[in-house]
């Protein structure tokens, strides 16, 4: 460049930018740097506080709900501090994690604080940006339940339990019965041998089955929930007994249930015929069951409880010297709903048997109230009806399932 050039520059105002530009630089690369900054320490969060996540999550698993809280505490503390040094660029991590139980909740919470190096600290006058974050996780135990159940065994129990058997009965009985009764006499009217002999299956015959496979599937439920059952078995008749008090051990319970068969009676009109007493099944079962716990694992606390009541809902019992058929009486159910107790009801329908004249005379004018009669004696969601040539086993694992699904909403 020659002289004359360098005076034509040196007249030339727009030469200022340069300069300018100079005094801009430090300003713009600052700003830069921070942003670069403040990228880094965001992405550096998201990855701690999805290990935070995972922490809390790891420690409301079933099995650490199984366990105590500090054992939920040390499980997330491991897992933090195991995943936590993959995360590049950050200071010294703060953590801080802690457990509360409510009832059957734990809620665990996972907090950490730690810095996020800045590689543009000389532009900014920080070498560091603080980071920070929290997580909860909140999940239910499954409470210990003790279930009674309550079985009716009454003759009325005994009636054919498939279409096919119901019509094998009233062909071959001289007043038209569908029912099996058992009568130890073995007269004529010992309809209980004949069906026998004619190989008919009762409804009782698939109600003890059902509550064998019930105990069953009570022992995988509690092994799968890591909560503990407990089971009793009960029938009644004209009066109550036990196949089982409560017990811990649901295979004896299992084992003991093979016990529960329909009612053996003397002779026809024994008693009446009134063999099917309420009023002194739900007093016995109501002062059996003692006053129920929330089922969780603190110290002091018992198990929930849970009535399974398995019925055709006819009542036939001696009031004032003469015998009454009609509907339960649901004050009974009140009762023990009031306690905290609450009640599954399986309705084994009572049929309407229109060529016997008895069924005719006395329960055709309150059959079809049968069924909502009892549901009114179930706790919300807990009633089922199962009729011929249906289901009893599954209806009453549906039940318990739902009981079991239902629980940790009840206290």
């Amino acid at each position: 460049m020659n002289i004359e050039a360098l005076q034509r520059l040196a007249r030339d105002e727009g030469g200022n930018l340069t300069p300018m530009f100079a005094l801009t630089l430090l300003p713009i690369l600052g700003l830069v740097g921070i942003t670069v900054d403040y990228s880094q320490s965001s992405a550096r969060k998201v990855m701690l506080d999805s290990i935070a996540d995972s922490a809390a999550l790891s420690a409301v698993t079933p099995a650490m709900l199984a366990s105590s809280d500090q054992t939920s505490i040390n499980t997330a503390t491991t897992l933090f501090n195991s995943q936590a040094p993959l995360v590049k660029g950050v200071g010294p991590i703060t953590l801080n994690v802690t457990a509360a139980d409510s009832g059957l909740t734990r809620t665990v919470t996972v907090s950490y604080q730690t810095t996020s190096n800045a590689l543009f600290g000389g532009y900014t006058a920080k070498s560091s940006l603080p980071i920070s974050g929290s997580t909860q996780s909140t999940a239910t135990v499954p409470p210990n339940i003790d279930f009674y159940l309550l079985l009716d065994n009454s003759p009325s129990m005994a009636i054919a339990a498939t279409t096919s058997g119901i019509n094998t009965m009233v062909n071959n009985t001289p007043d038209q019965c569908a029912f099996g009764c058992h009568e130890s006499d073995t007269s004529p009217n010992d309809y209980y041998g004949l069906a026998r002999s004619l190989g008919v299956t009762l409804r009782m015959d698939l109600l003890t089955q059902a509550v064998q496979n019930l105990m069953g599937t009570a022992q995988s439920t509690a092994t799968s929930n890591n909560a503990s059952y407990r089971a009793a078995i009960y029938t009644f008749n004209i009066g109550f007994n036990t196949i089982t008090p409560l017990t811990s051990s649901l295979s004896t319970a299992q084992s003991q249930a093979a016990n529960v068969q329909l009612y053996e009676v003397p002779y026809q009109n024994w008693s009446n015929d009134t063999i099917t007493n309420y009023t002194n099944a739900m007093s016995q079962i109501n002062s059996i069951m003692p006053t129920p716990g929330g089922g969780t694992r603190t110290a002091g606390d018992t198990p929930q409880e849970v009535l399974f009541f398995v019925t055709d809902g006819v009542e036939d019992e001696t009031v004032n010297g003469s015998r009454v058929q009609s509907l339960m009486d649901p004050s009974y159910c009140t009762i023990i709903k009031n306690r905290g107790i609450r009640i599954a009801v399986l309705y084994t329908t009572y049929l309407p048997l229109p060529t016997n004249s008895w069924y005719n005379s006395y329960i055709k004018p309150f059959q079809p109230n049968i069924g909502p009669n009892l549901q009114s004696c179930a706790s919300p969601g807990l009633y089922f009806q199962v009729s011929t040539d249906q289901d009893i086993s599954g209806a009453l694992a549906q039940l318990f399932n739902i009981a079991v699904e239902t629980a940790h909403l009840t206290r």
